[in-house]
């Protein structure tokens, strides 16, 4: 099988913006501190209100953040069932019949900042599926998913690329 070989409902997929979610909440000033804690990051623009004025007219998140913000509760009041960031990720893992995955990379591109209070909105857009391949740890494929992100103001404040195997090991089922 080659990527042209991919099932119809993959090949559908590719290049559509889908799963587009809003944040479950404003910004907010507590997540910023416990991230920064966390990471003993001591920068004075994300733990100082004048010098964020100064530099950035005003509070922002640690860009690293962006991911943070689109990260489902695993469960919350009224949602149906099971909650899980990057569906289209595992729609991917369903459709191509590949049980297994792993994060091969990941890269991301910075626009606006990211201020207290907004609201932000991500879409997830598969951009290319490769054909079978077998890898150490089984015959898979690799594929590439953008998230990118707006506030709700529409400015673009980042997208994250992730490169993904998905593969069945060595013996497993089909």
């Amino acid at each position: 099988m080659t990527s042209t070989d991919l099932p119809p409902a993959v090949q559908a997929l590719i290049g559509v913006p889908q799963y587009e979610e809003r944040s479950e909440f404003p910004i907010e000033i507590g997540y910023v501190y416990n991230t920064c804690a966390a990471t003993a990051n001591g920068n004075a623009l994300f733990w100082d209100e004048a010098v964020a004025r100064e530099l950035t007219g005003g509070r922002i998140a640690p860009p690293t953040m962006l991911s943070v913000w689109m990260r489902p509760h695993y469960w919350a009041p009224g949602a149906p069932g099971e909650r899980k960031a990057l569906m289209a990720h595992f729609d991917l893992k369903e459709l191509c019949g590949l049980p297994e995955a792993v994060v091969v990379s990941n890269e991301a591109s910075f626009g606006e900042p990211v201020r207290m209070g907004d609201v932000l909105t991500a879409t997830q857009i598969v951009r290319s599926v490769g054909p079978l391949k077998q890898t150490k740890l089984g015959t898979g494929r690799f594929w590439v998913i953008d998230v990118e992100t707006r506030n709700q103001r529409g400015e673009w404040v980042g997208t994250e690329t992730y490169n993904f195997l998905g593969y069945r090991r060595p013996g497993a089922e089909a």
